[in-house]
């Protein structure tokens, strides 16, 4: 056991730790990890490419959102597809994932969580405009299907220039991929019985059976995941967003300092000196991305799932959705969070941290209310990673509904276990899964990316020509 332990740590450290590192003034280092060279490059790259898609097109993108698409032969409207890839984004990632990078990183990592974001929204559009132009028909479900393993299926297919039947590193990401999101059920369901024990006393066993229960009723039905993710993550996302609005105006005066902190300690000298700006920029990166997914491949499954007349707009849906979830509702977390004197909090991690600063805002109501949003969260993250899952288990195994039910019961399994007991060797292989995922997904996005440029190219023009047609007529 111990043997396995070892290479699965080693395997970590090569994705997550120190690939080489930077000296810096007063005897202090930086090291940079594979996952940092490969996402953040690879987000500037995207984002000179676009012209700075995330600001330029930060309109178009909420004027996409606001369309009405019709929800046609099964598939998903691209709003329906935001909804399920922002209930895996507005998930564990906004709770325990800023709470653990303000623990590990200090104030700081928020700012490069932001960083992360604003570089990976043109990421996610060109992952996303790509599944949606390489989907194909779901005999299992209807609709449509696809993602990173079927656009590295028709890169290989082109680059061999014949048919084939299955490509390795298409494979290797499909399985890194069910490898990931079991890891993910495990730190979903720990993370809800830890918030529950806090705020109701109530054991884990009582929570994790019902919170497992209500899960298997919906991803054990044929169509049922996204209906119910229509509903809950709306509600969620907004009244989380509307309690911290309230505690942004109760606090208003902490706010200039919180900035301040937030800032100064993202470049801090004090954190320089201390050898601790690795820490900062390293936990802001990775949470950034366990937040947001952009580059990891997770959110292509949904957008390949939606029906649109143009795959640049689903490309827009998720840039729009990395805003959401990283810009909106992370800061959320975190401004709850910096708000609170630092002796209120000090030595406490995890949901306990996060429920001791709502018990400062709000009292008890405050600890309840996390409690039930974090299941809320937790419960959307599940069903909406299980729905990415589809795709990738249909790419292994084929047209087999079998084994669409084989990988959800492991799921609900690993979910159960999580509940019971913290392992943090399952939350590690869940962490390189991701990291695979990124790795086989930028390595193919970066020579994929003219198809998706081009396309969002002809759609620019397309919508100065409806402007122009529009002005002429009137």
């Amino acid at each position: 056991m111990k043997i396995v332990e070892s290479v699965i740590n080693f395997i970590y450290n090569l994705f997550w730790g120190d690939l080489f590192v930077i000296p810096l003034p007063g005897g202090a280092s930086l090291g940079i990890s594979l996952l940092v060279l490969l996402l953040v490059p690879t987000g500037i790259y995207f984002t000179i490419r676009t012209k700075v898609l995330p600001i330029r097109l930060l309109p178009e993108m909420v004027r996409v959102s606001c369309e009405k698409e019709s929800n046609k032969k099964g598939g998903l409207s691209g709003w329906q597809s935001l909804i399920v890839s922002t209930a895996t984004r507005v998930g564990m990632g906004n709770l325990a994932g800023v709470v653990a990078a303000i623990s590990a990183g200090g104030a700081g990592a928020v700012f490069w969580m932001w960083i992360t974001a604003l570089v990976g929204s043109a990421t996610a559009f060109v992952e996303a405009t790509l599944a949606q132009k390489y989907n194909e028909d779901d005999p299992i479900y209807g609709g449509k299907r696809g993602g990173p393993a079927y656009y590295i299926h028709a890169f290989v297919e082109k680059k061999r220039k014949k048919k084939i039947k299955k490509s390795i590193i298409a494979l290797l990401f499909a399985i890194s991929g069910l490898i990931c999101w079991c890891g993910i059920s495990q730190v979903v369901g720990n993370s809800v019985t830890e918030a529950f024990t806090n705020a109701f006393k109530i054991p884990p066993i009582y929570t994790i059976v019902v919170l497992v229960a209500l899960s298997a009723v919906i991803v054990l039905r044929k169509n049922a995941t996204v209906k119910v993710l229509d509903i809950i993550v709306p509600i969620m996302a907004g009244c989380y967003f509307l309690i911290t609005i309230f505690l942004l105006v109760k606090n208003a005066s902490l706010l200039p300092g919180v900035f301040g902190r937030i800032f100064s300690e993202a470049f801090g000298i004090r954190q320089v000196i201390a050898g601790g700006f690795g820490a900062v920029l390293m936990n802001g990166v990775k949470r950034g991305l366990f937040s947001n997914e952009a580059g990891s491949g997770s959110a292509p499954c949904a957008s390949a799932a939606a029906v649109s007349d143009d795959p640049a707009k689903i490309g827009l849906f998720q840039a729009l959705g990395v805003f959401i979830d990283t810009i909106i509702i992370c800061s959320c977390t975190a401004l709850i969070m910096l708000m609170v004197p630092a002796e209120k909090v000090a030595g406490l991690n995890g949901m306990t941290l996060l429920q001791a600063a709502m018990d400062h805002h709000l009292g008890s109501f405050g600890v309840i209310f996390i409690a039930i949003t974090l299941w809320l969260f937790a419960f959307s993250t599940f069903v909406g990673v299980l729905y990415y899952a589809r795709s990738n288990v249909s790419y292994i195994f084929g047209d087999k509904p079998w084994a669409q039910t084989a990988y959800k019961i492991l799921a609900l399994a690993m979910l159960f276990i999580g509940g019971l007991a913290t392992y943090t060797l399952v939350w590690t292989i869940g962490d390189i899964g991701i990291a695979l995922m990124t790795v086989f997904n930028i390595l193919i996005i970066l020579p994929m990316g003219g198809e998706a440029l081009k396309i969002l190219k002809d759609y620019e023009l397309k919508r100065k020509e409806e402007k122009r047609l529009r002005s002429a007529s009137k």
